[in-house]
């Protein structure tokens, strides 16, 4: 909007005149904000002089000497012009803008109020029309300012940074591919295009803290693509949709053993999008509770070979150490115990403790090894063998002892009375033999009838 302002302070003669009071202009353009000043000739028989003029924002700073303006301001000085000129416009330079001149009277100092009102824009491209296809995308495009442009401009296109020819509005209907980018600029301004619109690309993905993540800490998954209009961003874990957004961050307060795994995401605008790679998180905790076996898991035989076996989840993986109750030394260490050789002294409770830096746990379970009642009957079936073994020999001596005895006191018939003697001794202990025999064996039967009943494990 433009209009003719003139504003005379103080007495007639003395004014400031702004020919427009609101100015728009492209961000890195130049501008001219035209200014003419008035002062009467003389005051009291004294002729009057300009001694100072300048521009200002606030507090009567001269921008000349304001560093946010070093290099930038040039003032016109020539017939009373007081017209501004600030090149390489800045966002930051939207402002109201006055003019104040000092001349060698007393009371003539003047400021031209209320300013001019200097708004800096970029040019932004909007999607105002979207149709998506299976291949690409249709889109009516806008190229806009945040405020009205003087007159009637002309518009240039660029599609990947080459003009399109023959159009000149501020509208442009394209087709859009994801490798595709478009941009527009004010003719007369076209080093001062807007951004280019695109799809997202280069999306990458990390994770805060990138040491060591430990249970139980807080964890930060973080997405982040290049794209204009921004991307919005949705985390994946292994094909599980978990959150979507524009901030493309996933936050774990407290993180946990189940976490773990590997997660992506996808970062999308309107003009297509684009997956990140994967990202492994790997959530170190201390041994979980351990649990514990035992093979054979029937009654431990004396002489047999017992395999402990204990295993707990943990990461990193965990040690395991095997005790025995009341023991304070180790009794092996690993994830596998083996007694090769059972005997009743290794009877006892066992325990294992499962260990890495982040932790220990000790097994609940404790396990009762016990000797069974077979090992009992085979010792009573050794000893009746040893048994049986010396009768003979007793038996011989007694024998030998008697035929000493019968050699000094017989006559002529006593070689055939001991003789007789020794064939019924021989007798008598073969039929002692057969009948022991017969019940070392029925003993056996049973013992083996008994092992063949269902076996109750170990608890």
């Amino acid at each position: 909007m433009y209009f003719l302002l003139t504003l005379i302070q103080g007495q007639i003669g003395w004014g400031v005149t702004y020919t427009s009071t609101q100015i728009c202009a492209v961000k890195g353009s130049t501008v001219n904000i035209p200014c003419s000043y008035t002062y009467p000739s003389a005051v009291g028989g004294v002729d009057t002089t300009v001694e100072q003029r300048f521009w200002f924002i606030q507090q009567f700073v001269d921008l000349t000497t304001d560093s946010e303006y070093s290099g930038r301001v040039q003032y016109h000085s020539e017939n009373k012009d007081c017209t501004l000129r600030i090149s390489d416009l800045r966002e930051r330079d939207s402002a109201v803008y006055k003019f104040r001149f000092i001349t060698n009277h007393l009371t003539g100092k003047y400021t031209g109020s209320p300013g001019v009102s200097l708004s800096v824009t970029d040019l932004q491209m909007q999607v105002s029309r979207l149709e998506v296809y299976e291949s690409y995308n249709q889109a009516d495009l806008t190229c806009q300012s945040s405020c009205p442009l003087p007159g009637h401009p002309s518009y240039i296109w660029y599609k990947n940074g080459q003009n399109i020819q023959g159009q000149t509005s501020d509208s442009y209907s394209a087709s859009l591919d994801p490798a595709d980018s478009f941009s527009c600029a004010v003719r007369g301004h076209e080093d001062f295009p807007s951004p280019s619109v695109y799809a997202p690309k280069l999306s990458s993905v990390s994770v805060s803290p990138s040491a060591e993540i430990v249970e139980g800490s807080s964890v930060t998954l973080t997405c982040s693509s290049d794209a204009n209009p921004a991307a919005n961003y949705t985390w994946y874990k292994e094909n599980q949709t978990l959150l979507q957004g524009p901030e493309g961050r996933y936050y774990f307060s407290s993180i946990r053993s189940e976490d773990r795994g590997n997660y992506y995401c996808k970062s999308e605008n309107q003009f297509g999008q684009i997956k990140s790679s994967s990202l492994s998180v790997d959530v170190q905790y201390g041994p979980k509770l351990p649990s514990v076996s035992v093979s054979p898991s029937a009654e431990i035989v004396e002489g047999s070979s017992v395999t402990l076996t204990c295993s707990s989840d943990a990461n990193p993986a965990a040690n395991y150490t095997w005790y025995k109750e009341n023991e304070d030394s180790p009794k092996a260490s690993g994830q596998i115990f083996t007694i090769t050789d059972f005997r009743a002294e290794h009877s006892g409770n066992y325990y294992c403790v499962a260990q890495n830096r982040r932790g220990s746990q000790n097994s609940t379970l404790h396990l009762i090894v016990v000797a069974g009642n077979l090992t009992m009957i085979m010792n009573i079936i050794r000893l009746t063998v040893v048994v049986l073994m010396l009768i003979p020999l007793l038996l011989l001596s007694l024998w030998a002892r008697k035929k000493k005895t019968l050699s000094s006191t017989t006559g002529p018939h006593g070689p055939v009375e001991i003789e007789t003697l020794v064939l019924r001794i021989r007798t008598s202990q073969t039929l002692q033999h057969r009948q022991k025999t017969q019940r070392s064996r029925k003993t056996w039967c049973e013992v083996q009838s008994d092992a063949a009943e269902p076996e109750t494990g170990l608890t």
